[in-house]
């Protein structure tokens, strides 16, 4: 048996702190736009009803980038490294936050979070699978944990920053943060698991192949369909919180960023809980289920908020993000399923398309709030997205044990 300290100096390597350290400028940038969107948006001239609607196109053009990119980067992560991708995605994205600052109106907006979005897309996938290459099988996930635990306390950064500072200043913070890590990146080295797989006899990086064969579609689809409901609550209960808490006349105004910060404190802590649950069960699955069915019951308390004061509703953002912290088991569990020639693919892809759900997601709740009001249109929107998750959970293999060090066919 190891002692936490052996595990700790096992885990705690340059790469993991220096991936940990990218996760937390790409979740501060990739959540910013939620924490200063009524603000921006207002500055830009905008009314109060379009702030909800264009709200929901830059939203959606930032998560659309992301499809976009997870497809970019994962190709690029198995045919030239994951180093490369850790490169060059944080390049992107500092120029697009940076650029963001000097918008004039909603399209230059709406173009640069798009932009943004492609660079933000390789960020966790790579730094992922190489951390799942190089640490050995029974301390994965206590890296991985490592990684989106510190990584999410950058919503936490971002409304801090978006308080103390002007909108636009706050973009310009998130630029120089990310320009900042290529210096460290520069010291971490490439996966000797990939390196070790070089060979013109494999094909790598087959984003295509997991369409066209169909257990490694099978697989994909499922490894998606579990991270769905997460982005529903975020996507939907926590980034559209102003209008929700209005809806449940909570007895002072709510703001987005607060709400942001409370969902994302939460986050920190189920990731760090499901990740080290998961470690003590030795069971991805059943760690995944238990988060799962606590999100349920948050989801539930939300839903029965009418009438109460502001603390309490960004209380229950907090039980939200903590019972939805299940992000960090769902990349690993993603990762863990491929082999060495399409991990990076997989583990890049399927987080994105989860976050590109959101487009789908807000989409749906945006049509059927005009029939149903804002509580009714989350509500079917919700069980839709928790029902696949449930489902998709139920038919995965579990991955805890299994060695990594393997191509697929």
């Amino acid at each position: 048996m190891r002692s936490a300290l052996s595990t700790a100096r096992t885990v705690l390597t340059l790469p993991v702190i220096v991936i940990a350290m990218g996760y937390f400028v790409d979740i501060y940038d990739l959540i910013l736009f939620g924490v200063v969107r009524v603000a921006s948006l207002t500055e830009l001239g905008l009314e109060a009803d379009q702030i909800t609607s264009w709200g929901s196109i830059i939203l959606n053009m930032q998560m659309g980038g992301m499809l976009i990119g997870g497809i970019i980067w994962g190709m690029l992560g198995d045919k030239k490294g994951r180093l490369s991708v850790l490169f060059a995605s944080i390049i992107l994205y500092s120029v697009a936050n940076f650029l963001n600052a000097f918008v004039t109106n909603v399209e230059q907006y709406a173009l640069l979070r798009f932009i943004a979005g492609i660079g933000l897309a390789g960020e966790l996938g790579a730094g992922v699978t190489l951390v799942a290459e190089i640490l050995p099988k029974e301390l994965r996930g206590y890296g991985i944990m490592t990684i989106a635990s510190f990584g999410v306390l950058g919503v936490v950064a971002a409304n801090l920053v978006a308080k103390e500072f002007d909108w636009r200043n706050a973009y310009i913070i998130g630029g120089i943060l990310g320009f900042s890590l290529l210096v460290l990146r520069m010291k971490v080295r490439e996966s000797g698991m990939f390196e070790h797989n070089l060979s013109e006899d494999i094909k790598r990086g087959d984003f295509l192949s997991l369409f066209s064969n169909r257990k490694l579609l099978s697989k994909y689809l499922k490894a998606i369909a579990i991270g769905i409901p997460l982005w529903f609550v975020v996507g939907v209960l926590v980034m559209f919180s102003p209008e929700f808490g209005k809806a449940l006349e909570i007895t002072e105004p709510v703001t987005a960023g607060q709400a942001l910060m409370y969902c994302y404190i939460g986050l920190a802590i189920g990731d760090f809980g499901s990740g080290y649950l998961s470690q003590k069960l030795r069971s991805r699955k059943k760690a995944f289920a238990l988060f799962l069915f606590f999100s349920v019951l948050s989801v539930l308390w939300f839903y029965t908020l009418h009438g109460a004061s502001a603390d309490t509703f960004y209380w229950s953002c907090f039980a939200l993000g903590v019972f939805c912290g299940y992000w960090a088991l769902f990349i690993t569990m993603a990762a863990e399923q491929f082999g060495t020639n399409i991990r990076a693919t997989v583990a890049t892809t399927a987080p994105n398309f989860v976050r590109g759900a959101v487009v789908p997601i807000t989409t749906s709740f945006i049509f059927l709030k005009e029939s149903y009001g804002i509580l009714g249109a989350g509500a079917i929107v919700g069980i839709v997205c928790f029902a696949l998750g449930i489902v998709a959970l139920y038919y995965t293999h579990e991955t805890f044990h299994k060695d990594l060090d393997y191509i697929e066919a």
